[in-house]
């Protein structure tokens, strides 16, 4: 899964000279618990969460700057964003004085606060549904599931997410078999078909939502 803001390009910054530089420990560790703290968040294993992410914060708060660890709180954030959690993003509030531009403007995004004008500074993936350009059309032209699901978070946040766009971001989570994150979705879909009376759709879609919490 790639990161939601890439510490890959640090690594070009870190780097020594030679041909096949070695990468520096903290960046090496700190990538492999931000991927399986992803994955066991968005699955709802919440011991394994809790301790990837202690690990991954630990790895990158060792380099002491304050830009880098503000990624591993966005990277929090955003993740939970996708699961529809909406809680304020604290972890970063305290690193935001030090942020660059566009880390805040991640947060800012992240919050469905974002000026139309600084969907510049955002990851590619996001410029079009941050700019107003598009909904589902936006997400369809996203690869990667978790950027997917974070972009349909913040459609809904924003109350411009259709049917389509909670449709696509439930089918993403389904697919990835994420657990917590099908549960939000599904509970969306659920929940916008009540509100148009669409009562045997709602009915169906909570069916789904018990197989999805069966867990042995």
């Amino acid at each position: 899964m790639r990161p939601l803001l890439p510490f890959v390009a640090l690594a070009l910054l870190l780097a020594g000279c030679g041909n096949k530089p070695r990468q520096p420990d903290w960046l090496v560790n700190a990538d492999g618990a931000q991927d399986r703290y992803e994955r066991a968040f968005l699955s709802g294993r919440d011991r394994v969460a809790v301790s990837e992410f202690t690990r991954f914060r630990s790895e990158v708060s060792s380099t002491g700057n304050a830009s880098i660890t503000a990624r591993a709180e966005l990277t929090r954030c955003a993740v939970q964003v996708a699961t529809l959690d909406f809680q304020p993003c604290a972890g970063f509030a305290p690193l935001r004085a030090d942020a660059s531009d566009a880390e805040r403007a991640y947060a800012d995004f992240l919050a469905g606060t974002l000026a139309p004008e600084n969907a510049k500074l955002l990851p590619e993936d996001y410029r079009g549904v941050a700019g107003g350009q598009g909904g589902a059309g936006a997400l369809k032209g996203i690869d990667n599931p978790l950027s997917r699901l974070v972009a349909a978070a913040v459609l809904l946040r924003t109350q411009k997410a259709d049917p389509e766009v909670l449709k696509i971001a439930a089918d993403t989570a389904s697919e990835q078999g994420w657990r917590r994150a099908v549960m939000a979705w599904l509970g969306a879909q659920a929940l916008a078909a009540e509100k148009a009376g669409a009562t045997e759709e709602a009915a169906r879609l909570k069916r789904r939502m018990e197989i999805a919490a069966e867990e042995r």
